[in-house]
């Protein structure tokens, strides 16, 4: 590798444009894409790149035969599930990612959207504001039903940090916490681990915080959400396909559970062939653009992490490796 190697940024806004990146210049040659999209693109924007600092662009076999000089990718992000690992390794390739940069603000969002759906803040924020309350005889309004989390059942899938320190919160309201172990390795013990179908019948709340893999693709299906209580409210803040959109949808228009918050889908941006588009009920249904992790604070974290990456890399004492 050259003494100044090339740095390849293929999503450079996947940060957000408002965060300053300009301090991996102090590392290279630096080369801003604000995005990356197909195949072609990799392939060409690659092609003279020592480093290439990615998000969501595939790194693959396919994208990266031709770019030779490749010795680092740089995930700006936790996951990897862009990146083949095997085909990395085998190039002798190393891959890194930024970790627990992002875990007070996914907690944090799980719970905003658990709340807003119990609480059904959008339903009482509308009334007020279509002028329902003021014309009403009385000072208060409980038409819509909601209920305290203290007393009821956390559920987790994905015991991770986020996992734990979503844990911790939802003790914090009064609630019991359960978790299972899809791999069945966790080493958590200050909440019970139980199988798949008690998590599922006994959560009042299951909120999901597991990486994609083969054990955890369609994990929420039809057969799950059957097994889960009416009253049960779902939260992903995970990866969109740990959740089988249509039988989610199926669930909620059936009434198998009462309401879901969504930070992930099954394809992104939100597909207008994906049922769940038709529910319009914000109290039932509430879907934020894959945000979870982006608080401002967070996204400069990420870049900062993503950074000590490289340049620990450079130094030949590779950080946060695969």
């Amino acid at each position: 590798m050259s003494p100044k190697p090339n740095i390849v940024m293929l999503e450079r806004n996947s940060v957000g444009t408002d965060i300053d990146v300009s301090c991996f210049e102090m590392l290279g040659n630096v080369t801003y894409y604000s995005n990356t999209v197909t195949k072609d693109e990799i392939r060409e924007r690659t092609r003279e790149a020592d480093i290439v600092i990615a998000n969501k662009a595939p790194m693959c076999e396919d994208t990266l035969k031709d770019s030779k000089r490749v010795k680092l990718i740089c995930q700006l992000a936790t996951g990897y599930d862009n990146c083949d690992v095997t085909y990395c390794k085998s190039r002798g390739i190393v891959i890194s990612n930024v970790v627990n940069y992002c875990t007070d603000m996914v907690a944090q969002h799980t719970f905003t959207l658990a709340l807003s759906l119990v609480q059904k803040l959008f339903y009482y924020d509308n009334y007020v504001k279509s002028g329902a309350y003021g014309a009403q005889d009385r000072f208060s309004n409980f038409d819509c039903p909601f209920c305290e989390l203290s007393g009821k059942t956390w559920g987790i899938v994905g015991m991770g940090n986020i996992g734990c320190r979503t844990a911790e919160i939802a003790q914090a309201f009064g609630c019991k916490v359960i978790f299972h172990s899809v791999t069945g390795r966790s080493r958590v013990t200050a909440y019970p681990c139980v199988d798949k179908d008690t998590l599922l019948a006994e959560s009042d709340f299951l909120s999901l915080h597991c990486p994609l893999s083969r054990l955890t693709e369609n994990f929420i299906d039809r057969d799950a959400l059957c097994k889960m209580k009416k009253t049960a409210v779902l939260i992903n803040v995970a990866r969109g396909r740990v959740v089988n959109n249509r039988d989610l949808y199926e669930a909620l228009v059936q009434g198998e559970i009462m309401a879901a918050g969504l930070d992930v889908l099954e394809k992104e941006p939100l597909s207008l062939d994906n049922p769940l588009c038709k529910i319009k009920d914000s109290s039932r249904l509430i879907i934020t653009p894959h945000l979870a992790w982006g608080s401002v604070e967070a996204r400069k974290r990420c870049v900062e992490g993503a950074f000590e990456n490289v340049r620990a890399f450079l130094a030949g004492e590779p950080r946060n490796v695969i």
